[in-house]
């Protein structure tokens, strides 16, 4: 049984595994359609070009703290954590119960075994007598804190998203100017010409297919993440301020909508 205010795990996300196989498989599949190859669609140097260039700029504006972090981050795409409301709120109802009956110092147990830290923190500002402004005043800042390395994170992506076609372009100028050096030498006319087209497209296609995809993900998870710590914050101050339970309840549903 998962600890006290734990989110629930996490599950496979198949809606994205199946968004980044259906948009691949609609370009593949389009190039072959107009009688193309695969393998026109596979250049090293192109992809060198763009994926190398994208991260060296990402890593010259990004401290190295949020880059790693928004690294850490990935596994939300694909293994997001869910954020289960309604055993908070059984939770939180089970504790306003027990501290009518027992008083706020029957929770110090209860707060040791809660697993969230955020939460735990919040029943032990309780448990030790802060004022319910104060304990707000405390843990907003620290969803405030939480929120803006969340968004430093998605940045990361964003800015990823930003200069991967502007490096692709400078793929394909590349290509172009071995073209050009090569007037005279057909047979490595296809060569640069292939870097040149190849890197736009893997410019553009690592940028709306993937990179700002990531980003706006993880911006969903983490609006979802500080609801549920908003969540935990009233609850908290709910119980500190004496509130019927009932009214708690009906406070706490309104989160489920």
């Amino acid at each position: 049984m998962a600890r006290k205010g734990k989110p629930a795990g996490s599950a496979f996300d198949y809606l994205t595994l199946i968004g980044v196989t259906l948009s691949v498989g609609a370009i593949v599949g389009g190039n072959m359609l107009e009688g193309g190859r695969i393998t026109s669609l596979l250049q090293l140097t192109a992809f060198v070009i763009v994926v190398g260039g994208t991260l060296g700029a990402v890593l010259v504006q990004t401290p190295l703290g949020d880059f790693l972090f928004a690294m850490r981050r990935l596994k939300w795409v694909l293994r997001a954590p869910r954020f289960d409301r309604q055993p908070l709120i059984n939770d939180v109802l089970e504790w306003s119960r027990r501290v009518r009956r027992d008083g706020l110092l029957s929770l110090e147990k209860q707060a040791q075994g809660v697993a969230d830290p955020f939460l735990r923190k919040g029943l032990t500002l309780l448990v030790d007598g802060v004022e319910p402004d104060e304990i707000r005043a405390i843990m907003e800042v620290e969803i405030d804190s939480k929120l803006a390395r969340e968004e430093r994170g998605a940045r990361v992506f964003e800015s990823m998203g930003g200069y991967s076609p502007t490096v692709g372009i400078l793929g394909a100028v590349i290509g172009l100017i071995h073209v050009m050096r090569n007037l005279s030498d057909p047979s490595a006319l296809g060569a640069g010409i292939a870097v040149a087209f190849v890197a736009t497209i893997y410019g553009v296609g690592f940028a709306n297919l993937l990179f700002l995809p990531v980003a706006n993900k993880l911006k969903a998870l983490y609006g979802e993440q500080l609801q549920y710590q908003e969540m935990m914050l009233d609850g908290v101050i709910m119980i500190a301020e004496g509130e019927n339970p009932r009214a708690i309840q009906s406070k706490l549903e309104g989160y489920l909508g």
